[in-house]
């Protein structure tokens, strides 16, 4: 805790120094909404949070790849900075961390969905067709059944991300996700074995 304080002060130091030479602070972190110093250079990381910040619109790739401004390039140089950068942005170093959340609301989990008793007796029975259906039109009936749910509850979602209701719409994509699981069932049983 101290250290992210420690740093989001060093920071705001830096874009305090920055503004009296006459320069922006950057846009504030998309994560915790800290603010940044502003950087067209190599990707950086809130001070506040550690979250990686999205490059500069146009950024200036010699600063970026630590290269002199020359068409003269020392491909040795350039390989080792795109490897340390491609270290320093790897899926694998951020795969331990939290999922992300909007206005604090994580992302829905198909167990997030609270589904009612009809709605998961709407689920069995869809499972059942799928499972019973040996013919091409059976599998077009139930394919429908579940284009149809879909549709209605994207509807639904876009309604309540238009709302602001977040914890709505993390419910319905909750009940999405199991429609999407059908869909995949539904797929598998068409390829033929």
């Amino acid at each position: 805790m101290r250290a992210a304080l420690r740093a989001r002060l060093g920071w705001a130091r830096l874009a305090l120094r920055g503004a009296a030479l006459g320069r922006a602070p950057g846009p504030p972190c998309w994560s915790c909404g800290a603010p940044l110093p502003s950087s067209d250079g190599p990707p950086h990381f809130c001070p506040g949070c550690q979250a990686l910040q999205p490059p500069a619109p146009r950024p200036d790739l010699f600063r970026l790849m630590d290269c002199d401004r020359s068409f003269r390039v020392d491909p040795g140089q350039l390989q080792q900075r795109f490897r340390i950068l491609q270290r320093a942005v790897h899926p694998d170093r951020f795969g331990q961390r939290p999922p992300l959340e909007l206005s604090g609301v994580e992302p829905a989990k198909e167990t997030d969905c609270d589904a009612d008793s009809a709605f998961l007796m709407e689920i069995m029975e869809i499972n059942e067709k799928l499972a019973e259906s040996k013919t091409k039109n059976n599998l077009e009936e139930v394919e429908t059944s579940i284009k149809v749910k879909q549709e209605e509850l994207t509807r639904e979602v876009t309604a309540a991300f238009e709302r602001d209701d977040l914890q709505e719409a993390k419910k319905l994509l909750g009940k999405m996700k199991y429609f999407a699981n059908l869909e995949d069932k539904l797929k598998a049983k068409k390829v033929p074995s």
